[in-house]
């Protein structure tokens, strides 16, 4: 009986495991230097917190239905405390829009992720009459203090 070898391709496998500290802290200095840069308009960023993408700014914090902070849980009973900010350029969204479970009522969501390394950060919003906002995991985002 002849054996059959399996053919093996090239292919890498991404894990997704916290960076260590000197990774932050060097990735903390860049971004404070560009910060300086940036003291003018007082910008401010908003991190991926898995592996430190630009998501969005801190000026692009808004408040939506009386807050900006949320706290919902989807059908399965997982809880996520969510902040709403105005645009998240980070970000790549997936999945098409329903407004089936949608926390915000007339708006649609679609799921948000992170350009760069595809962590699951929150959800795209939009209304009927286009009005757009990102509900970002607030405990999946670093923001400045």
């Amino acid at each position: 009986m002849q054996k059959i070898q399996p053919e093996y391709t090239n292919f890498q496998y991404s894990l997704k495991l916290p960076p260590d500290n000197k990774f932050f802290e060097k990735y903390k200095s860049y971004v404070d230097n560009k910060t300086k840069e940036k003291e003018s308009d007082n910008e401010e960023y908003v991190l991926c917190g898995q592996c430190f993408q630009y998501i969005t700014s801190i000026a692009s914090k808004i408040t939506v239905q009386g807050s900006h902070y949320h706290t919902f849980a989807n059908p399965h009973g997982i809880i996520f405390s969510l902040g709403c900010f105005r645009t998240a350029p980070g970000c790549g969204y997936t999945g098409p829009a329903t407004y089936e479970w949608s926390w915000f009522s007339g708006y649609r969501w679609r799921i948000a992720l992170c350009s760069k390394c595809l962590m699951h950060l929150g959800w795209l919003f939009e209304s009927h009459n286009g009005e757009r906002f990102n509900g970002l995991i607030l405990d999946r985002i670093l923001q400045p203090e």
